[in-house]
């Protein structure tokens, strides 16, 4: 049933539904992955056609399966088509930087939404980047001011999510010169 695809890049949508069949989707995010596990996310993916259809996919899916909470949808880009990977009946690791990057996280409107209330906008605070931190966690002093640290207060051992950092800027470019800061400074003193 499963086959290898030859995909342009992985991409991920977010949606919550509450009791009422009140749907949001937050922006599409593009994921990058080594060795199979999500180590950055970056949103919002700048392709308001590939957008639009995920957040159509999206609300569908929530519908038909009658389904209560947020639920991620994982896609591969293949020129301008998606084509479903997986989907996850959860808050997803691919919307964390949701937390900072929006001004209704994925964790706030699953609570809304199952228990009964009206969920909030996912509006965008900005260009949003998440980078997953596996393995080891890195110093607390010394970590760059661009980001907001998130230790989930595991015992590190290899491969294991052990938290994330998240930054916003103001644009594309700027978020990516602040994640690339803190990539450096993760891989730096991580390494020794």
């Amino acid at each position: 049933a499963e086959q290898w695809v030859p995909f342009d890049y992985e991409v991920s949508t977010i949606g919550a539904r509450n009791v009422q069949g009140d749907v949001v989707v937050y922006p599409l995010t593009e994921n990058r992955h080594v060795d199979g596990i999500l180590r950055e996310s970056r949103a919002p993916v700048e392709a308001p056609n590939l957008a639009a259809l995920a957040a159509d996919y999206m609300s569908r899916l929530l519908h038909e399966l009658d389904y209560v909470g947020v639920l991620a949808l994982e896609l591969f880009v293949v020129d301008d088509r998606l084509l479903a990977n997986e989907f996850a009946p959860r808050v997803h690791n691919s919307g964390h930087w949701t937390i900072e990057g929006v001004t209704a996280s994925q964790f706030r409107n699953h609570v809304l939404a199952v228990t009964g209330r009206a969920l909030e906008s996912p509006a965008l605070n900005g260009h949003a980047g998440m980078l997953n931190l596996i393995g080891e966690m890195p110093p607390g002093d010394g970590l760059p001011e661009s980001g907001s640290l998130h230790d989930y207060g595991k015992a590190p051992r290899p491969g294991r999510k052990l938290g994330h950092i998240t930054v916003v800027a103001d644009s594309a470019t700027e978020r990516e010169r602040k994640l690339t800061e803190i990539i450096d400074f993760v891989t730096e003193s991580t390494r020794g």
